[in-house]
């Protein structure tokens, strides 16, 4: 598998936690109650992790690289998929992750954005 450093990566933004989800028999990273991205496997065994990333964002990736999928599992228009044994390079699957957090973390509210950032000086 590709991207050995994902999970430390993903567990080092800021309020960010990993936890597994066994219904889904995937990970979840999350901020604020909210995921950022999920590890797990496409239906067809595939090692993926799914992402939210803006529409046009994810457009762009899925036209330019076969390894970036519309979201499994997962709104389409706003979640993409990565496998990860893939050939994505890792500046664009970082990049990916930073977007994926920021919108997440925008989307809490401003109160829960304050408490994550104090709680992490």
């Amino acid at each position: 598998m590709n991207y050995p450093w994902l999970d430390e990566y993903c567990t080092a933004k800021v309020g960010a936690i990993k936890e597994w989800k066994a219904e889904w028999g995937a990970f979840r990273f999350m901020v604020g109650g909210k995921m950022f991205v999920l590890k797990g496997t496409y239906q067809t065994g595939r090692p993926i992790v799914t992402l939210k990333l803006a529409p046009a964002d994810g457009d762009l990736l899925r036209n330019k690289y076969k390894d970036v999928i519309p979201g499994y599992y997962m709104n389409k228009v706003h979640w993409n998929s990565v496998y990860l044994d893939g050939q994505v390079p890792d500046k664009i699957v970082k990049e990916m992750i930073d977007q994926s957090y920021a919108l997440i973390f925008t989307s809490l509210t401003k109160k829960a954005q304050k408490e994550i950032m104090s709680q992490h000086g």
